[in-house]
């Protein structure tokens, strides 16, 4: 009897366990770990941005975003996007990479986009996206604000080749006392509306810290473009706390430097540069 009792029990247990408010599909929120920055809208949707700090400032952007048809997710679009910088005299693009759907989620797009300049009182930027959901195509847009740094993350340049340069500092974002992990996009201007990745280059780099001497670090290694993600990776080593400037050469593929000039004892610093304080 006693046996007869314990198993009725657990036969409750597993009924419970096993109905059908348990059937419902577990809900997981794929933005919890962003911060909203604006919506987009067009008649039929809403495409709503986020990144990892709530903002869209000069330089480097990882963008992510999400499209609704009023409460319904759209997770089968094919999307491109475009930047417009409206100038006063002209408009103009940035470097910006393909969207795709982020990794192990069902309705989050990712991409990136560079912003060369911040807005003004007079000139501002404008995020377009084209897409396509089951044959038919939509566009939205929008102005978008753009924060400006007192650092220089982004270096826009013109090389002895004649071409217009833009490397982004993506990595460090939080950078430590130790050997760094460094990442940089490095993008060139095809022409006003087109800036296509640069492929089979190199980035130099020497690390310095004005303040100090100009004394640079052990350990660095120069940036080269991993097959990955086309992004250019090497290692940045930061000794002590304070401002560094992060003096840059590129090079080309058959080992020309297109733009940058080696630091010595009186050429204090590269005409390139990025530019880190923590």
């Amino acid at each position: 009897m006693k046996l007869l009792k314990y198993f009725s029990v657990f036969a409750v247990a597993l009924l419970f366990s096993c109905s059908s408010d348990d059937d419902t599909p577990i809900q997981i929120n794929e933005t919890e770990d962003l911060i909203f920055v604006q919506e987009i809208q067009n008649e039929t949707h809403t495409i709503t941005l986020f990144t990892e700090d709530g903002s869209l400032k000069q330089g480097y952007n990882k963008i992510y975003f999400q499209i609704k048809d009023g409460d319904d997710f759209i997770n089968n679009a094919d999307v491109s996007w475009m930047p417009v910088m409206h100038m006063t005299a002209m408009s103009h693009s940035g470097p910006h990479s393909e969207i795709n759907k982020k990794a192990n989620a069902e309705t989050l797009y990712e991409g990136y986009i560079i912003i060369q300049m911040a807005q003004n009182d007079s000139e501002y930027w404008e995020l377009s996206f084209n897409y396509n959901v089951e044959g038919a195509e939509y566009v939205a847009k929008d102005i978008i604000e753009v924060t400006p740094t007192d650092k220089n993350w982004v270096s826009v340049f013109t090389g002895n080749d004649d071409t217009r340069y833009i490397a982004a500092l993506i990595e460090p974002d939080s950078p430590k006392v130790a050997v760094n992990d460094i990442t940089v996009a490095i993008h060139k201007m095809e022409n006003m509306m087109s800036f296509p990745i640069v492929n089979d280059y190199q980035l130099k780099i020497d690390p310095r810290m004005p303040s100090m001497g100009n004394h640079s670090s052990p350990n660095n290694e120069d940036l080269l473009q991993s097959d990955s993600d086309n992004l250019y990776h090497g290692k940045l080593s930061l000794t002590m706390t304070g401002y560094w400037k992060i003096n840059l050469q590129l090079i080309d593929e058959s080992g020309e430097v297109l733009k940058g000039e080696e630091v010595t004892e009186t050429n204090e610093s590269s005409s390139i540069y990025f530019e880190i304080e923590f």
